[in-house]
């Protein structure tokens, strides 16, 4: 089983995923989910584990445990934690779930261009809009 809290790692930068967290925080009552925006000069990859570039193309998370889970599980287990397990539930749904793992996908494969941060990537490496800094 695994253990709370919950760490999830978000683009601050993307104003639909700053507003999917912000949404998160605030029915997180009983404080089972934590928050790491990855897009801040204040980002240590080093102690997180992870390098921003590869938080970047999915969203993860990591349990107290150790254990990291991506994509729609992310969002799954931050639903059950918050009180809104139904959805997870629902997406579980043999006719539900390839369409919310096909849509996660797709919105993880354009959320740059959605969300006018389309610049932000080219060639080989990208770059947080906001901080400047560039991935390889």
């Amino acid at each position: 089983m695994t253990q709370y809290p919950l760490t999830v790692f978000f683009d601050g930068d993307c104003p639909i995923c700053a507003r999917e967290i912000a949404l998160m925080k605030r029915l997180d009552r009983r404080r089972q989910l934590e928050f790491c925006d990855f897009s801040g000069q204040e980002y240590d990859a080093a102690s997180s584990g992870f390098a921003a570039a590869d938080l970047a193309t999915v969203i993860h998370a990591r349990w107290a445990d150790g254990i990291v889970i991506t994509g729609v599980e992310v969002f799954r287990a931050m639903w059950e934690a918050v009180g809104l397990g139904f959805l997870a539930k629902l997406s579980r749904l043999s006719l539900v779930e390839p369409l919310v793992l096909n849509a996660y996908a797709w919105f993880a494969r354009n959320r740059l261009r959605l969300t006018g941060r389309a610049h932000a990537c080219t060639g080989d490496s990208c770059r947080s809009a906001l901080s400047g800094r560039h991935n390889p």
